[in-house]
C-alpha cells in the first residue's frame, strides 16, 4: 500500500509538503531558541511566546474557515505559503539591522499560526478531492512519514548551522521553504472548480461555528477531538519548558538540543509506514483506542532528565516512545476525520480542529509557564505528565456491531485527514 501510485498531481502536492516540512525541520524550535539565546527571555516570556502567538493566530483564523470552504483551495494554499515566507523573512532582516524584538517574534508567531490553520483547512479539503477515498490513508501516511523524516534530519543540521552561522540562519531556510512550497503547488495543473455556495451568497456569522457543531455532535469525533486537545496541548506546552530546562539549567548546547528531538523522529518513519498494515489487521477502532492511550503515558519520563549523556539518552528514549505511537495514530485519526466529514464541511471542520488545538496549546502553555515561574520547569513538566495520563478517558469506549464507534456512529470506510 505504501508504494501505490497516486498520480502526478498528488506528487506535486507531496513535494510541496515535503519542502515545507524540511524547512520547518531546520527551523525546529527556532523562535523559542532565538528568544532564549538572543533576547535572553525568561521562562515566562518563552512560554508566553508559545502561548500568545498561536492563540492570537487562532483568533485571526476564526473567520477564515468559512471563507476557505468556498474558495479554490490551491490558490489559498499558495497565498498562505507566500505570507509565511514574507513574515518569517522579517526576522533575519530585523536581526541584521539590530532591531529584533520579543514583540516581533510574537507577531510572526501569530501570523504564521493563522496562515498554517488556513493552509491546513485548504489542503485537507484539496486532498479529499484529489485522491480516491481508499487512498486517503496511504496519502496521509506518506505526509506523516515525510514530517517525521524532516524532523529527524532538520534539527541536527539546524543546530549545526546555528553554531556556525548564527541564530537566525534556520529561519531563513524555513522562509525559503515556503516559497519553494508555493512553487510546487503552482506546478499542479488540476482544474479545480470553485465550490458553489448554497443559500446565502455571502458568509453568515453562524458559519463560523459549523465546524465545531459537526465535531461536537458526532459521537466518535467528539471524544477524539477533546482527547486531541488535551494530549497535543500538554505535549506542546512542555516544549518551551524543556527548552529552558535543557539549554539554560542543564547546560545542553543547541546541537544537543536538536539531536534530542531529531533522533527519536526516526521512530516516526516506522509508525507512519506501518499505519496501513496495522489498520488492515486490527481495525481502525482498536488503533484509535489502544495507540491513542499509549501515546499519552510517556511524557512523565521527561521529569527524570539529568545533565550529560544520561540526560540526553533519557530525552531521546521518551521522545521515541511518544513519536512511534503518535506517527501511527495520527494518519488513522486524520482518515477517520475526513471520512466522517461531509465534503462541504471539510475546510470548516479542519479549521475548527486547528483553532481548538491552537487555543488549547496556548492556554496550557501559559499555565505551564506560570507554574514554572512559581516552581520550576521540571515541576511544570511533571504536572503535565500526570494530567496527560487522564486523556485516554476521553477516547471512544466501544465499537458497536457494524463498525460503530461510540453511540450511534457508523464507520463505513477506513481512511484519514
Amino acid at each position: 500500500m505504501g508504494r501505490r501510485a497516486l498520480g502526478r498531481e498528488f506528487g506535486w502536492l507531496w513535494a510541496s509538503y515535503a519542502v515545507s516540512a524540511y524547512g520547518s525541520g531546520l527551523g525546529f524550535g527556532a523562535l523559542p531558541l532565538i528568544a532564549v539565546v538572543v533576547l535572553r527571555a525568561s521562562p515566562v516570556q518563552v512560554s508566553t511566546l508559545a502561548a500568545v502567538g498561536p492563540a492570537v493566530g487562532a483568533l485571526i483564523a476564526l473567520p477564515l474557515g468559512p471563507w476557505v470552504e468556498f474558495q479554490r483551495k490551491r490558490p489559498v494554499m499558495i497565498g498562505m505559503d507566500l505570507l509565511r515566507f514574507a513574515v518569517m523573512l522579517s526576522i533575519p532582516v530585523a536581526y541584521a539591522l539590530g532591531g529584533l524584538s520579543f514583540g516581533q517574534l510574537m507577531v510572526v508567531s501569530a501570523v504564521v499560526a493563522a496562515a498554517k490553520i488556513a493552509f491546513g483547512a485548504a489542503s485537507g479539503a484539496y486532498l479529499k478531492s484529489l485522491v480516491r477515498a481508499d487512498d486517503l490513508l496511504v496519502a496521509n501516511a506518506r505526509f506523516e512519514s515525510t514530517n517525521w523524516s524532516s524532523i529527524a534530519v532538520g534539527p541536527p543540521l539546524g543546530g549545526a548551522a546555528i553554531g556556525l552561522l548564527g541564530p537566525v540562519v534556520t529561519v531563513v531556510a524555513d522562509a525559503v521553504s515556503y516559497l519553494l512550497s508555493a512553487s510546487a503547488l503552482g506546478a499542479i495543473h488540476d482544474r479545480e472548480e470553485r465550490p458553489v455556495r448554497g443559500g446565502a451568497p455571502t458568509p453568515r456569522m453562524d458559519e463560523l461555528l459549523d465546524g465545531w457543531r459537526h465535531l461536537l455532535r458526532h459521537p466518535g469525533l467528539r471524544g477524539l477531538y477533546l482527547n486531541q486537545l488535551l494530549v497535543s496541548g500538554l505535549i506542546m506546552a512542555t516544549e518551551p519548558l524543556l527548552a529552558v530546562l535543557l539549554l539554560r539549567e542543564l547546560g545542553f548546547s543547541p546541537w544537543q538540543y536538536g539531536l534530542a528531538f531529531a533522533a527519536p523522529c526516526l521512530g516516526g518513519l516506522l509508525g507512519s509506514r506501518l499505519a496501513s498494515r496495522v489498520v488492515a489487521r486490527h481495525g481502525q477502532f482498536r488503533i484509535l483506542r489502544v495507540v491513542g492511550a499509549l501515546r499519552a503515558i510517556w511524557l512523565i519520563g521527561l521529569v527524570f532528565v539529568q545533565p550529560g549523556v544520561i540526560g540526553l539518552v533519557t530525552v531521546i528514549v521518551v521522545e521515541l516512545a511518544i513519536i512511534v505511537n503518535m506517527s501511527l495514530y495520527t494518519p488513522v485519526l486524520a482518515t477517520y476525520r475526513l471520512e466522517h466529514t461531509p465534503k462541504d464541511l471539510v475546510a470548516r471542520t479542519l479549521s475548527a480542529w486547528s483553532i481548538g488545538s491552537g487555543l488549547a496549546i496556548a492556554g496550557l502553555s501559559a499555565l505551564g509557564g506560570l507554574l514554572a515561574s512559581v516552581t520550576s520547569p521540571r515541576a511544570a513538566i511533571a504536572v503535565a505528565g500526570l494530567v496527560i495520563l487522564l486523556s485516554p478517558l476521553l477516547l471512544p469506549r466501544e465499537e458497536r456491531p457494524g463498525g460503530a464507534t461510540g453511540p450511534g456512529v457508523s464507520e463505513t470506510a477506513r481512511t484519514r485527514v
